[in-house]
This record gives C-alpha cells, sequence and structure tokens, in this order.
C-alpha cells in the first residue's frame, strides 16, 4: 500500500469498536492506529510495533507511570527514576538515551494531542492510564513520519464509553504508597455518551526527601451527530508537587543505595507542576467513493512548572558584584538555582483520507506553536559567600521569552499491488522555527532565532510469506533538531543562540517478520541506524550548559517479542532486545565543572551514553474461574552506561515480580451487578540492590537513581453495572 507523507500526523483519533480495542490478555486480533493510513492489526503493519493493552496496563502497578508496563515492548526502554520530581527516561532503539530532562526523540501523544512540543522535548506525566484502551509504541522508519524529533512513537488511545458504569479504587502499598481514583460514564442522550474521572496520590519513598503527591482529573465526551459526523472532546488537569532526592555518586551509591545527597535537603531541591490541557477531534465519514474520511483536530494547553535546584550559592554569585561591561566573571552568566517558567502551547491538524481504486491515501498539515514564559531566580537570600537562607526564591536572574513553532505537511498512501503483496511510502515536510527574547540584559543578550527545514522520506514493503507468516522491509530517513535548552547558549560564553549547532539527520533501515500460529505469535525485528551530527554536551560553565555536533555515531540492534499460550489456563510472554549504539568519531567533553573548553577525549567505538547494549522481559500466568490469575514477571538490563567516556555505568540488574488478581461479584451491593477485582502486586521480589536509571552526563557526577527495594501493593477497584 503507498504510502506519501509530506507527514501523517498525530494518530487518528477514532471512537473504536470492541474490535478495535482488542485487549492482549484476550483472544481476538490486536488493533493499532499508529503509523498506518487505517485501522489494522499488529501482525498486518508492515513495520515494528506494539501494544499494551488495558489488562496489562492494569495488572502491571498503579497506573502512574509508564514504566509499568512497556517492558512487555521490546526496542523501548522506560527507566523509572522512582522520582515524581523528574519525568520518565524514554528512549527507542537509542534514541533519546541521553536526554538530561523531560522526553526528547521519542514523539508522545495521548488521544492524538502532541505530549511532545514542536522543538521535539516532551513528557508523559498527564497520561490518564487508568483511562486508556491501550498504549501503542511504534519503533523504526515509519517513525519518522510524526516529524522532528520522531525515533519512536508512544500513543495513548483513550477507551471508548460502552455503557453506564461507575469504577471506584483504592491502592495502598510500600513506601507510603496512597492513591484513590473514581470513574464514571454514560449515556446522557441518544449519541452522546460522557467520562469523567479523577485520582489523587500521596507517596513518601523509599529515600528522604521522596514525597510527592499527584491529582489527575480528566473529561471526555463523545457525540455521535449522525452515521457521518462525530465530535470527541477531552479534557485533562495536572497537579503535582514533589521532592527531589537527586541522584548519587558512585561512591554514596556504594556505602548506601537508599540514602539522599545532603544537597536535596539542604537546597530543598523540589519541583510543582501543574498542566490543564483540552482538545477536540471533528470527523465526517463520507461512504464510498474516492473522498472517504475529513478530520479537523484542534488542542491547547497550559503548564507552568517551578523547580528549586541545588545549585551552591557562591556558583550563582552575586549580581551586585558583576561589572557593568565585559569582561564578566563567570557567574554573572548564572540563570540562577530557581526555574520557573509558565508555557502555553496550542495545535491544530487537517487531515483527509482517500481510496484510489486499491491505493489509500492520507493527506494533512499540523500547525505546533509554543510559547514560555521563562524566569531563573536565586536559590538563596543574603550575600552569596553568606547566605542567609537556602532553597528559597531569592533575586532574578533570568528573564526571556522562548518560542518554538512547527509547519508541517503529510502525505501517505499503501497500495496493495499484488495478492500478497504491499507497498507503503510516505514524506513529512516541515519547517521548525524556535526563538528566545532575552529581557535580562545584565548578563548579556541571549536574544536569537535558528530556522530549520527538513523532508522525511519513507518506504515499506510487506510480503505475505505463507499462512500466518508475514515479512517486511522499510527504510527511512529522520530528522531531529537542538531543543530550545540545546540552542540557548554558545559554548564560548558569548551571547545568543548557538548558531553552529545543527540537527542532527538519520538514516534508518528495518527488515522484520510476523508469525501467527495456533497460540504462539512471534515478531522479530532488525535494524540498522546511521546519524550524523548527533548532538552532544560540549561546556558546562557558569551555570550554563552548551551544546555541540559530536559527528557520526550507529546503532544496530534485534528485537523479539512472542506469546504463547499453551493451555487455555496459560499464557507466557517475552520481549529482548538487544542494542549496540556507538559513536563513530573522536571528540571532545568537558573533564569538570567549571569547563570553559572541552579538553576530555571520547574515542571512536564508545558506546552513547543512556544506551545499554540488551533488555528482556519475560512473563507465565495461570488463571482459574475460582482462584484468579497468578503471574510471575521477569525483567533483566544490561548495564548502563552514564556518560561519554564510558567511566560511569549503572551494573546489570534482574527483578522478579508476583502478582495475584482477582474478579469477584458483589451481589449485595447497591441492588447487585457490582464487581470487586483484586490486585495483589510484590515488585523486586528478591529485594536486589540497583540503579534502576542514570542521569545521563551529570556535571557534578550523581549519576545513580536507585531503583525501588522489596515493595508491595494491594488494590481493591469497585465496578458498578
Amino acid at each position: 500500500m503507498l504510502a506519501l507523507a509530506i507527514a501523517p500526523g498525530a494518530p487518528a483519533w477514532s471512537q473504536t469498536t470492541a474490535s478495535a480495542a482488542a485487549d492482549p490478555d484476550e483472544a481476538g486480533p490486536r488493533v493499532v492506529i499508529t503509523g498506518s493510513v487505517v485501522e489494522r492489526t499488529i501482525a498486518d503493519a508492515p513495520y515494528a510495533i506494539g501494544a499494551v493493552g488495558r489488562g496489562e496496563l492494569r495488572s502491571a502497578g498503579p497506573l502512574v507511570h509508564l514504566s509499568e508496563s512497556l517492558a512487555r515492548v521490546p526496542g523501548i526502554v522506560a527507566a523509572n527514576r522512582w522520582n515524581y520530581a523528574q519525568d520518565l527516561q524514554i528512549s527507542s532503539r537509542g534514541f533519546g538515551a541521553r536526554a538530561g530532562f523531560g522526553v526528547r526523540g521519542v514523539r508522545l501523544y495521548s488521544d492524538g494531542i502532541p505530549a511532545s512540543g514542536p522543538d521535539g522535548q516532551g513528557q508523559v506525566s498527564h497520561f490518564d492510564l487508568s483511562g486508556a484502551e491501550r498504549v501503542e509504541v511504534l519503533r523504526g522508519p515509519f517513525s519518522v513520519l510524526y516529524g522532528n524529533s520522531s525515533g519512536g512513537v508512544i500513543s495513548l488511545v483513550s477507551a471508548p464509553v460502552r455503557g453506564t458504569r461507575f469504577e471506584g479504587e483504592a491502592d495502598a502499598g510500600s513506601f507510603g504508597l496512597r492513591q484513590l481514583r473514581v470513574q464514571g460514564e454514560g449515556v446522557l442522550a441518544p449519541g452522546v455518551d460522557l467520562r469523567l474521572g479523577a485520582a489523587a496520590l500521596e507517596a513518601e519513598g523509599f529515600r528522604p526527601h521522596s514525597e510527592a503527591k499527584r491529582q489527575l482529573a480528566n473529561a471526555r465526551v463523545h457525540w455521535q451527530a449522525s452515521a457521518a459526523d462525530s465530535l470527541l472532546v477531552t479534557l485533562n488537569h495536572l497537579d503535582q508537587p514533589a521532592q527531589d532526592p537527586l541522584g548519587l555518586t558512585r561512591a554514596q551509591f556504594d556505602a548506601d543505595p537508599l540514602q539522599t545527597t545532603p544537597q536535596a535537603a539542604l537546597f530543598d531541591t523540589r519541583k510543582t507542576t501543574e498542566q490543564t490541557q483540552a482538545g477536540a477531534r471533528w470527523l465526517h465519514r463520507y461512504g464510498s467513493g474516492v473522498l472517504r474520511e475529513a478530520q479537523l483536530a484542534l488542542y491547547a494547553g497550559r503548564r507552568d512548572v517551578m523547580q528549586a535546584l541545588a545549585i551552591p550559592a557562591g556558583t550563582q554569585g552575586s549580581v551586585a558584584a558583576c561589572p557593568a561591561a565585559p569582561p564578566r566573571p563567570a557567574f554573572c552568566n548564572h540563570g540562577g538555582g530557581v526555574i520557573d517558567f509558565s508555557r502555553g502551547y496550542h495545535g491544530a491538524e487537517a487531515r483527509v483520507r482517500l481510496a484510489l481504486a486499491s491505493v489509500d491515501v492520507v493527506a494533512g498539515v499540523a500547525l505546533d506553536r509554543q510559547r514560555d514564559d521563562r524566569r531563573g531566580y536565586d536559590n538563596f537570600t543574603g550575600p552569596a559567600a553568606a547566605p542567609t537562607a537556602l532553597g528559597v526564591v531569592g533575586e532574578l536572574r533570568r528573564s526571556e521569552t522562548n518560542r518554538a513553532a512547527s509547519d508541517d505537511a503529510y502525505l501517505q498512501a499503501e497500495w496493495a499491488f499484488a495478492p500478497a503483496w504491499s507497498l507503503g511510502a510516505g514524506v513529512r515536510s516541515g519547517r521548525v522555527r524556535l526563538s528566545a527574547a532575552d529581557a535580562y540584559l545584565a548578563n548579556g543578550d541571549d536574544s536569537g532565532s535558528r530556522r530549520f527545514d527538513y523532508a522525511n522520506p519513507v518506504l515499506g514493503l510487506r510480503f505475505d510469506a505463507a499462512p500466518g507468516l508475514k515479512l517486511h522491509l522499510s527504510a527511512a530517513r529522520g530528522f531531529e533538531s537542538p531543543t530550545l535548552g540545546e540552542l540557548a547558549y554558545r559554548f564560548d560564553g558569548s551571547g545568543g543562540f548557538n548558531t553552529t549547532l545543527q540537527p542532527q539527520r538519520s538514516k534508518q533501515v528495518e527488515a522484520g517478520a510476523k508469525w501467527r500460529g495456533e497460540g504462539v505469535q512471534i515478531d522479530v525485528a532488525a535494524f540498522d541506524v546511521r546519524v550524523d551530527d548527533e548532538i552532544g554536551v560540549a561546556t558546562n560553565a557558569g551555570g550554563r550548559s552548551a551544546f555541540q555536533n559530536v559527528g557520526r555515531t550507529v546503532r544496530r540492534g534485534l528485537e523479539v517479542a512472542a506469546r504463547w499460550q499453551p493451555l487455555p489456563a496459560w499464557r507466557t510472554a517475552l520481549a529482548a532486545s538487544a542494542l549496540d549504539a556507538k559513536y563513530k568519531d573522536d571528540f571532545l567533553v568537558c573533564a569538570g565543572v567549571p569547563c570553559a573548553a572541552p579538553t576530555l577525549r571520547v574515542p571512536a567505538g564508545n558506546r552513547i551514553a543512556g544506551t545499554q547494549r540488551g533488555t528482556a522481559f519475560a512473563e507465565a500466568a495461570w488463571r482459574s474461574a475460582a482462584f484468579g490469575e497468578f503471574g510471575a514477571e521477569v525483567r533483566h538490563a544490561r548495564a548502563l552506561t552514564a556518560n561519554d567516556t564510558n567511566t560511569e555505568a549503572a551494573a546489570p540488574y534482574t527483578l522478579l515480580g508476583l502478582r495475584w488478581s482477582h474478579r469477584l461479584p458483589v451481589p449485595a451491593l447497591a441492588g447487585g451487578g457490582w464487581s470487586a477485582e483484586w490486585l495483589l502486586r510484590v515488585d523486586n521480589a528478591l529485594d536486589r540492590r540497583y540503579a534502576g536509571s542514570v542521569i545521563v552526563n551529570e556535571s557534578n557526577g550523581r549519576f545513580y537513581e536507585t531503583g525501588a527495594p522489596r515493595a508491595v501493593m494491594l488494590s481493591l477497584r469497585l465496578v458498578g453495572p
């Protein structure tokens, strides 16, 4: 099926049917939207894609983090930092592995609303996993059709309303975990249905200074105006204050991995996030004929963040001590130890689907805008040499307006040119504009702007080689622009945007096979990715990080996903990945902080920071009508490289998880028709000590973020008629 894309935008927002929402825990096809012109089963998709269904999401944990369940998808690493003040570390085939904060290199969507900004950086803290039907994960060449920084795609699809029902859930677990969730849905009028949900979480954490709260509210209204027209409206709000225990040095981790570095309490490191967003999607179906569907999607939101960092007062210095004219000491350039920004964002996408004989076509345009009013403050009061208070909001050190915008157009088509063959091709063409208007000129003018243009083509071929066996081959060119943060400063210390930093571009090839037999599903994919002008750190000086292009890199790997149900009561699953991610060129990095110029050589052949050679997940489960389901899960991760020089790495680990779930009728409650769903989980059952994630290239050497010790969680969910 021919796919020309001047780039398909966000995943199609569809009112999915029951068959389309088939849970991987149940019999039936597993259907996905991401990457395709039309909805199709995973087996028919000519690229590497996985889906985590509703039942798997619910059984994986308290429905807070994607890291609970994404281990089931090979090629994706979603490391739980066990730190609510920091977003998950997510990478796809090594893309995004080197992100110091937020998620970059992977495009994120929730019901079609981008969770990634125009500059490619995003977050998943507001994802409503309790209301999800499934989470789709696309890897490889076809992900480039989602535009800038799309080394992979993660898309959450909400469950449709299937009738009137109510859910109430309470979770309690180790380390002070407490969570309450309520959700109600029903049909308000013919063609109109509504779902409302809310969740409140509190956690004390297993390390000192790691308490967190999280409040999430969601609303979803669907109106089927006629057989041809429908309107879907979503509203989401997140409020999350959290303490930040920071990372540990190697010496601290070896001495006691459950400790917190003293700087966390000294500076009261913390982060508060508030976000509200709304989206609407209108869909019109034309029926038979050339023009089949037209869609228009709109979204808008606001995100407010305040974060207090552990930066010594002496490093920030005093504004009063800065001379009026250059040359100025390095501390005069400091942006302060408190980050405070308000982000407004909005966007739109319009697309049409056509059927031309045996060719399905989608064409569209997508526009995304972001504005950050960004401020920085000292995290102390009084003189820098002898501060009177730490961890507070002090004197202003930064004030600027950052803007990011992207304009994309796409065309994708799929052509079944023979009974056993189909062809897919696509191209997405876009423009990214990034700018800063500096209003705090005491340390020089950091205003500037950059513009990048790109065109990402992809070509894919699928062959039905035998009954149940499908082969696919695809190739693409990808693009990843620098983020606003990476462009903010020049490594020579002068003002203005980093005019020397270029986007990184990739060439990707993937070959795979999918086999479906009696009770068996096996997906295999091998890939080779070559990147030019990979983006990395150049200097850390005066509180400013400047970035550089470090040359060529290569990522090669193999991914396997398998499911086997030998008997009706038994099922097993496996997801395994091997990744060889290396630098192909030498380059220089900083040897420490402060650093005015990079002097330390990184030789070609070093592993890309933030990557690991392999991960694996295995599961076995037994289900009984009388006793419920018992499951055992094993997670394994190889050593995780922490820095470019490869002198620091988190050790390999293997974790055992155990779970039991059971659904029982409660006939005496509210006249009957209710059920109680129990879930008991024991994670890290053998109580291993390990670093679950690393802070890549952390300038103070605090690389290691400790994984949770043995943890027990009990959940009770009441579901009404």
